[in-house]
Order: C-alpha cells, then sequence, then structure tokens
C-alpha cells in the first residue's frame, strides 16, 4: 500500500493548491481547521445571461473544506444574503454535535440575514469526499461545494496514490431564479420547472446552445497517470450517468467510505452521493482529446431535464509545435452512456459496491436487529383548496411522504425545543413504523392517493440496532427516490424489485461486505434495505434530496445502557 499524498500535484485552481499545501504544512499539530463562509449575493453569466445567485465568498461552486480524519472543524458562517441561510455538513456523521448538523427548522433555525452562526464538529472514522450545502428551500442549487478529507498524516490509502486529487461537482443550471421557481411549483402544487443545463464544476460546457469556450470545464493531464476524481452530485433530484470517452473508472470509495475497486466504462451517482474513481490516463501522448460526459437515469412520467453536459479531458503535449497552440484542433471522443431509463445497467452496478470489510477498514454490519421499521416513499397528493387552481394530477397538488405522511416543517426547530424540554407541540413521537394501511405498493394505484400532513418522529433507544426497509410506490408512477440519513451511515444490505417480501428477502441480505454510504436511492418499483446503529443523539432527518418527504430518527439520549445524556 502506498502512502496518500498530502499534496496533490497541479495548477488546476491556486486557491485549492494553497489550501492543500497550507493543510500538509500544518500536519497532525493543527488539529482544528477554522473557515470563514461569506454568504453573499454574486453576479454569474451562463448559456448567454447573466444573473445574481447566492454564493460562499464570491464562488460558484462554492470553495472546497480540506481537513484531514480526526480534525475539528470550525465553521463561520456570517450571512449576506437577503434569504435565510443554513449550511449542511452531507455526510459528517456529526457524533454529539447535532447543533452543527445544519438542516433548518431541525438542528437550527436559519442564520437570518446579517447575522453569524458557527459550526464546529469533529471528523470521526471518515476519510475521502463529502460536501456542503445550504439546506433551506433551493438554495443549495447555487450554495455547495466539495469537503476533502484526507487520512491522518502518514496513513496510506488503501490503493495505489493518484498523481493528482480532483474535485468535479455534477449539478444544474437554471436560467431563472431557483427560489422563484420553487415559489412557484409550491404555490401552484405542480412540479418545478426543470433546469436549463447540468454543470461540471458550475461550467455547463460545450453541448449547450450559447454556451462560450469559458464555460467548459477542462482537465488537463499528463499521460501515463493516474487521476483521482472525487465525484459528488450536487444536482436537486437527477440521478447521473457519468463516463470518460476511451477510458476506464476504477471504484475505490463511495460517501467517504472505502470499497472493494472494481473497474467500469460508466458509473452511476444519485443526488447527495459522492464518489472517488481512478482515471489511468493512456500510456503516450494520444494526439486527441475526450469528453467527460454526464446525463440522467430516470423513469419518471413527468418531464426532465433530457440534456447532457460534457467536460474535456485534455492531455498535455510533450512537443507543441507552436508556442500557444490549444488542442482545439484535435478530434474530441464521446463517450457512449446507457439509456435514460436503463434500470439494469443501474441495479447492476449497484450491486458491485462491496465495503472493503479488511482488518484496518472492517464492515462492522448489525447482525441482530433491534427495532424494524418498513417506510413506503413516493407521491402522493393533497386536495387543492377552495376555489383554488391547482397543476398537480386532476388539479390536486403534488405531496410526497413517507408512509404516507408528508412532513410539515416545524417553526421552531426540533433540537431546540427537545434539548429545553419543551417539544409538546413542535412534533409528535408516533410516526408509524410500518404503513397504516398496506396495498400493493407497486400495482395498481389505490384510488385515493391523497396523503396526510404531520410532524410526526421517530424515537429510538440510544445503541439500538435499526433495520429500516424503504418500498418504493406506484401510487403516481414508480421512480427512483435518493434518500439521506443525517447523522449516520448504514450498511446497504438488499435491494430488489416490486414488492419486499419479509418472509424470503431477509436470506438474501449481505451481512458480510455490503456497501456503506449516507444516501442510497430506492430502485425504481423496488426496494432497499439498510442497517445502522442508532449510536448519534438528537435528531437526524430522513429525507429524499427533492423537497417534501422528510422525516425525523432520534435516538434518546441515554437509553440503552448509556445510563445519561452523552456530553
Amino acid at each position: 500500500m502506498a502512502f496518500s499524498s498530502p499534496l496533490p500535484r497541479g495548477s488546476r485552481v491556486v486557491v485549492v493548491t494553497a489550501a492543500i499545501l497550507l493543510l500538509a504544512a500544518m500536519g497532525a499539530e493543527a488539529d482544528t481547521r477554522k473557515y470563514q463562509f461569506d454568504v453573499q449575493m454574486t453576479s454569474v453569466t451562463r448559456l448567454c445571461g447573466t444573473k445574481s445567485i447566492v454564493t460562499v465568498n464570491g464562488q460558484y461552486p462554492g470553495p472546497t473544506l480540506f481537513a484531514r480524519e480526526g480534525d475539528h472543524v470550525e465553521v463561520t458562517v456570517v450571512n449576506h444574503s437577503p434569504y435565510n441561510m443554513s449550511i449542511h455538513w452531507h455526510g459528517i456523521r456529526q457524533l454529539f454535535s447535532g447543533w452543527s448538523d445544519g438542516p433548518s427548522y431541525i438542528t437550527q433555525c436559519p442564520i437570518q440575514p446579517g447575522h453569524t452562526y458557527v459550526y464546529r464538529f469533529h471528523i470521526v472514522g471518515q476519510r475521502g469526499t463529502l460536501w456542503w450545502h445550504a439546506h433551506i428551500s433551493w438554495l443549495r442549487a447555487t450554495v455547495h461545494g466539495p469537503i476533502v478529507i484526507l487520512p491522518p498524516a502518514g496513513v496510506p490509502y488503501p490503493f495505489p496514490p493518484p498523481h493528482d486529487e480532483v474535485p468535479l461537482m455534477l449539478g444544474e443550471w437554471w436560467r431563472n431564479d431557483t427560489e422563484a421557481v420553487i415559489a412557484q411549483a409550491l404555490q401552484t402544487g405542480g412540479g418545478p420547472n426543470i433546469s436549463d443545463a447540468y454543470t461540471i464544476n458550475g461550467l455547463p460546457g460545450p453541448l449547450y446552445n450559447c454556451s462560450s469556450a469559458q464555460e467548459t470545464f477542462r482537465l488537463k493531464v499528463k499521460p501515463g497517470k493516474t487521476y483521482m476524481l472525487r465525484l459528488i452530485n450536487a444536482a436537486l433530484n437527477d440521478e447521473l450517468f457519468f463516463s470518460v470517452a476511451n477510458h476506464t473508472l476504477t471504484v475505490v470509495d463511495v460517501d467517504a467510505v472505502y470499497v472493494k475497486p472494481f473497474t467500469v466504462d460508466t458509473l452511476v451517482i444519485a443526488p447527495g452521493q459522492t464518489s472517488n474513481v481512478l482515471l489511468a490516463t493512456k500510456p503516450t501522448y494520444p494526439g486527441a482529446s475526450y469528453y467527460m460526459e454526464a446525463r440522467p437515469y430516470t423513469n419518471t412520467q413527468g418531464t426532465f431535464d433530457n440534456t447532457t453536459v460534457a467536460g474535456v479531458l485534455e492531455y498535455e503535449d510533450p512537443c507543441p509545435s507552436a508556442a500557444g497552440k490549444t488542442n482545439s484542433h484535435l478530434p474530441v471522443f464521446a463517450p457512449t452512456l446507457p439509456q435514460i431509463n436503463d434500470t439494469n445497467f443501474v441495479a447492476n452496478y449497484t450491486a458491485k459496491l462491496r465495503s472493503l470489510a479488511s482488518a484496518d477498514y472492517p464492515a462492522a454490519v448489525p447482525q441482530e436487529v433491534d427495532r424494524r421499521f418498513f417506510f413506503t416513499v413516493g407521491l402522493g397528493t393533497h386536495p387543492c383548496a377552495v376555489n383554488g387552481t391547482c397543476q398537480g394530477p386532476n388539479g390536486s397538488r403534488f405531496a410526497a411522504s413517507i408512509n404516507n405522511v408528508s412532513f410539515v416543517l416545524p417553526t421552531t426547530a426540533l433540537l431546540q425545543s427537545h434539548f429545553a424540554g419543551k417539544s409538546r407541540g413542535v412534533y409528535a413521537s408516533n410516526f408509524p413504523a410500518f404503513p397504516l394501511m398496506p396495498f400493493n405498493y407497486t400495482g395498481a394505484p389505490p384510488n385515493n392517493t391523497n396523503v396526510m400532513n404531520g410532524t410526526k418522529v421517530v424515537v429510538l433507544p440510544f445503541g439500538a440496532s435499526v433495520e429500516l426497509v424503504m418500498q418504493d410506490t406506484s401510487i403516481l408512477g414508480a421512480e427512483s427516490h435518493p434518500l439521506h440519513l443525517h447523522g449516520f451511515n448504514f450498511f446497504v444490505v438488499g435491494q430488489g424489485f416490486g414488492n419486499f417480501d419479509p418472509a424470503k428477502d431477509p436470506a438474501k441480505f449481505n451481512l458480510v461486505d455490503p456497501v456503506e454510504r449516507n444516501t442510497v436511492g430506492v430502485p425504481a418499483g423496488g426496494w432497499v434495505a439498510i442497517r445502522f446503529v442508532a449510536d448519534n443523539p438528537g435528531p437526524c432527518v430522513v429525507h429524499a434530496l427533492s423537497p417534501g418527504g422528510a422525516h425525523e430518527l432520534g435516538p434518546e439520549d441515554g437509553v440503552a445502557g448509556a445510563g445519561r445524556q452523552p456530553p
């Protein structure tokens, strides 16, 4: 095994290189990394249009947060924007630091304009790529950035060290104001208007009309080298295929957890997920450039952004014939991506993901289960207001739900109300562990598609081993649902199509080396089963990456042998 490099080489972006240099120089002695995030409005031009967007430090995407496993991190967020704001550190466990998790009205009240909030957390047992983003309304469309967690100084990667490491954020771009887009959807009850482009590191690339040469992400590489691409799907709701023409990708890490390496031509990544992949360049200068492309995977019956974003992989010419000559004259090859609705490809890809499960990085899969839950997830409806005009199915309003309950944000943060002992009237702890009215979840939809509203939570004993099966429904058409669990990693022990069979399917669970994640896609017309230990006190939200279906899983303080509230 080779030792991880504290300094990814190259000349990509000065701020990235300088940050890693500083981290390397500080070494193991400086265990607190301090950052300041100034949330502000910034004018950005894309696709022949300029608009003012919310950014951090004037950057889109935002700055990369660098740290090592074991570090303490302190981020001071100053809100200069006209919007309420909070920042979520997506995938950070937040062990005993729930106040710093970031979801508005769950673990904190939002940061009002002109105000400041300091997030403090400890990175424990995690190394790889995560990301941060706004966690209120749709502000995360532009307020997001990478989190790069290096191993402790002197600790090797369990794979050959790359020549360089490059964050690649896959996102979306709207010509219109995204806050106006979601406001209109919430007002009419219809689906939000789709994005105008996908992006790589904030740039839409050459395949879109009116995209300038400066709006294409270009990655300069050398022949005979290995590069680690730190992929992040920051799109609001779209799973994405990703491929690099005439190159293979070796997956070595997902959601900041090492996996058994495997090599593919194309991968799929759900919103909120991350994946570190190794790209081996060609041994000699190829005299060509190659597109890195991403486009959606979906089988929804609704509208979606059916476009493709491209960046360019460019080789350094060892013998340039003229000073200042560019690669624009070279042929450019494009990858062949799966069909947009290729569910079999997605299932086969996800089946390849396995935890490393080595002596150094064991897979601590719960073998016994204390609490079992079965959650149906999907879209339903709310009736339109009297004399109202709504654009959902049959004049209704769309409503995402879990077990037929659509989450209603409280006006007081759940963690605050729990800490103060004033939860009465803020939330109820009677969220159903199973559907109240079972039906054929993937068959013909029921006649009544309405869902109920509620601010309901599940209360878990501290230290309990939990099994949660999430089942897609076909009420308004089967589709894949990416779901993220705050405050925990979990093991994906099983998945399949059709209705989950509690008598037969558990026998097929992988309890040896299942992949460990913080975000998982519930298969379209299928189910996924996860297991985790409730070892993190406080309210921890499980939610879809799009608005609507959010609910809380909160371990009780001091229960199950803890004896007292953990400090």
